[in-house]
Order: C-alpha cells, then sequence, then structure tokens
C-alpha cells in the first residue's frame, strides 16, 4: 500500500510527546546543522584526492571539480524549494527525518561510487537532504526563540561551523594517516542516523501562527523583500566561493601540503564559527544591518588580500580572517527578514535559503572556470564582487526598515 503525506504525517504523529520540549529540540537542530556541515564539507577537503580518484593519470579538470560542488548546492537547492510549502502544509517534522536519511543515502552512494557520473549523482542526493536541513532548522528555532531572533540564528548557524570544524579535523587526520575518502563517509553516516532516533519522539512547533500565513505571492510584491532575497544571495556567494576551494587553492596555488590546506579550511570554519558566536553573544547591543555592512567590506578587502599577497603564509591568513568576516552574513540577513515578516512561513525561509544557496551553486563554479581560463588566484578574487555589491545593498534595507518603523510609530 502506498503511504501518502497525510498518512506519512499521522504515522510521524502518532510517536510524538504531548508538548514542544525546547531545549532538547533546539539541541538536536544544532546537532542537525552540524550534520548539514557534514554533507557539504567532506567534499572540498578532499577535492584533489577525488580528482585523482576519478581522473586516473589525467586528473579531472578545475571545471569538473567546481561541476561537483555546483551539483551539491543544485540538490540542496531543490530540497530546500520543495520542502518550504510542504512543511507549511504538514510541519516540519517529516521532513526532517527524511532530510536525515537522504543525507545518510547520499554519504553511502559516494562511498560506493566508482564513475564520476555516479558521484554526481550521490553528490546531488546529499545536496537534497541537506538542503531539507537547511530549509527545516532555521524556521524551527526562530518560532522557538521569536524574541531573540538574531543571536538565535547565529548560534544555529555557528554550528554549522563547528560541524564544519570536526568534518574537517577527521578529514585531514585522514588524509594525514593516508585514510580513503570513501572510509571517512561511511563513518560520517553515523550522525544522521542518531538524528533520526532523536527526532523521532518530539514534538515540532508550528510553522504557521494562528493569524495565517503571508503568501509568497504577496511578499513577493514587496521592493525590501526581493531586495533582502538579492542580499542573501550574496551573503552565500561570499561565505561558500572561499569555503568550496579554500584547500585545493592553498595546495594548488599556495604550494602547501595537502594537510596543511585542509587545515586552512579548519582554521576557517572555526573563525565563521567565532564571528557567528561574537554576534549571537551581543544580541540586542549591536544593530544588525551594521554587522553586515562592516562584514561585507572586511570580507571584500580579505579576499583580495588572500588572492594577491605574494607570502603564501599571509595570503592563507586572509583567507580564514575572511571566514570571520562573512560569518554573520547568512544568518543574520535571516533573521532581520523573519523580524520583518513574522508570518512568512517555511515558504518565506524556504525562498531566502534557496537564493542564499544559489550564492553557492555559482560562485564555486564561477572560481573554477575563471581559475581554468587564468589561475585560482584570478578565480578566488572574482569571489570579492559578491561582498563588494552587498554593501550598498544592506545599506538600502536599513533605510527600508527605518522608514517602515518610523510609519508604524507615527
Amino acid at each position: 500500500m502506498l503511504v501518502g503525506p497525510e498518512t506519512f504525517t499521522t504515522l510521524v504523529a502518532s510517536s510524538m510527546t504531548t508538548d514542544v520540549r525546547p531545549a532538547l529540540l533546539t539541541t538536536l537542530c544544532y546537532a542537525a546543522m552540524m550534520c548539514l556541515a557534514v554533507g557539504l564539507n567532506l567534499l572540498p577537503v578532499f577535492l584533489v584526492n577525488i580528482g585523482t580518484s576519478f581522473g586516473g593519470d589525467d586528473p579531472l579538470s578545475r571545471e569538473a571539480l567546481g561541476r561537483l560542488g555546483a551539483v551539491t548546492f543544485v540538490g540542496l537547492v531543490c530540497g530546500i524549494l520543495v520542502t518550504g510549502p510542504l512543511a507549511d502544509r504538514y510541519g516540519a517534522k517529516p521532513f526532517a527525518l527524511l532530510a536525515n536519511l537522504l543525507t545518510a543515502i547520499g554519504l553511502v552512494g559516494m562511498a560506493l561510487s566508482d564513475s564520476y557520473q555516479m558521484l554526481l549523482i550521490m553528490v546531488f542526493v546529499l545536496g537534497l537532504g541537506a538542503g531539507m536541513l537547511d530549509m527545516i532548522l532555521s524556521p524551527v528555532v526562530a518560532a522557538l526563540n521569536p524574541d531573540r531572533r538574531t543571536a538565535a540564528m547565529n548560534w544555529l548557524h555557528s554550528y554549522y561551523c563547528v560541524g564544519a570544524v570536526v568534518t574537517i579535523l577527521i578529514g585531514t587526520t585522514a588524509l594525514a594517516l593516508g585514510i580513503d575518502w570513501r572510509a571517512v563517509c561511511w563513518l560520517a553516516i553515523v550522525l544522521p542516523f542518531g538524528l533520526v532516533m532523536g527526532f523521532l519522539p518530539l514534538r515540532f512547533p508550528e510553522m504557521v501562527t494562528e493569524g495565517g500565513r503571508t503568501p509568497m505571492a504577496g511578499l513577493c510584491r514587496r521592493p525590501w523583500f526581493l531586495a533582502a532575497l538579492v542580499a542573501i544571495f550574496l551573503g552565500g556567494a561570499t561565505e561558500l566561493g572561499m569555503a568550496q576551494w579554500l584547500p585545493a587553492y592553498a595546495e594548488t596555488s599556495l604550494g602547501f601540503s595537502p594537510v596543511v590546506a585542509g587545515g586552512g579550511l579548519l582554521f576557517f570554519s572555526i573563525a565563521m564559527a567565532l564571528g557567528r558566536m561574537v554576534v549571537g553573544a551581543l544580541e540586542h547591543r549591536a544593530n544588525p544591518y551594521a554587522v553586515m555592512a562592516v562584514g561585507s567590506a572586511a570580507s571584500v578587502v580579505l579576499f583580495l588580500l588572500g588572492a594577491f599577497l605574494d607570502n603564501p603564509a599571509w595570503a592563507l591568513l586572509a583567507c580564514i580572517a575572511s571566514g570571520f568576516a562573512g560569518s554573520s552574513l547568512w544568518p543574520t540577513m535571516l533573521a532581520v527578514t523573519a523580524d520583518r515578516y513574522p508570518d512568512g512561513g517555511a515558504s518565506m525561509f524556504a525562498a531566502l535559503a534557496a537564493l542564499g544557496n544559489a550564492g553557492g551553486i555559482l560562485m564555486p563554479w564561477i572560481v573554477g572556470v575563471v581559475g581554468d581560463l587564468h589561475d585560482l588566484r584570478w578565480g578566488l578574487a572574482t569571489s570579492a564582487i559578491a561582498p563588494l555589491l552587498m554593501l550598498p545593498l544592506v545599506g538600502l534595507l536599513f533605510i527600508g526598515a527605518q522608514r517602515t518603523r518610523k510609519l508604524l510609530s507615527a
């Protein structure tokens, strides 16, 4: 007998506790954000090794390697877009469970892939599960923390960085010990399976308030929201262009060993985690628009220093520091949009997450294409375009928010 969405939701609901348990559910959301990080950070750590594994004597081109990252984020965006409207209708829990199952399937499939084409399919599946997680976790945590969304979003997304740090530590250790990347994929499936067991008995908060949800068609007619979509696209491009290519850049252009190159991504992720934790700890003491403006400007400077400094050590340090500078762009943009449209529902978060991750589709691929045409220094330098464009856009969003606040207080 086929099980439809309503039946599946009923079966899941039958296992739930009566009340929402905010502390436990928030903790599991943090762990799930770490699971998302596993899905998206294994690939860049082992990018050079994967190129050798599937290319033989003729390693895969930079474009082909960039395509792997792009396909992962295509899957991620598809997962986001499919999950958002359905989560408003059926709730968050079924998709939290399915997301972790797809993540595990993707990891197993990567480990078993015997061709580049099979690997492309599996990284898409992995991205699909990651996209569902990326979409569902933010509105759940926002619903649990309505009075401190900027802090909550930055804390939640800091655990993405914590997960990235753990993943990179395991990956670089594996590189140092000569352990194959496929074995690491097998090890990583423990986390998504554990999360399925953890989420199964819990009740999730409602995605739509009692007053109803603001339709996406209505949101898309508002210039401020459209500008927010563009801004989060640029924020995603800022973060993911560097994150996807840093190990390969450090190894092939700066001349570091694979272990040191993987360590560069490790410290980049630590810097991102610290940046988000700092903004989370500041809570109401820092203007979120000022935080994004400073982060955008600093990212431009650090990207260019990382690309063109003659000293490899200083160039790598600038790349790592850009993780701190750009860390708060994505979660803070989510938070200010949720504050402005609190009844946007999961569909609004889906649109924001999709556009943010679309930056992760475009920018790594552009870096690879420019790297093939010139070199990776120029490829990495193109990433500076994203925060450069975001800087004036944040100013316009701030002006729009101030005008609305004055109209409401009048």
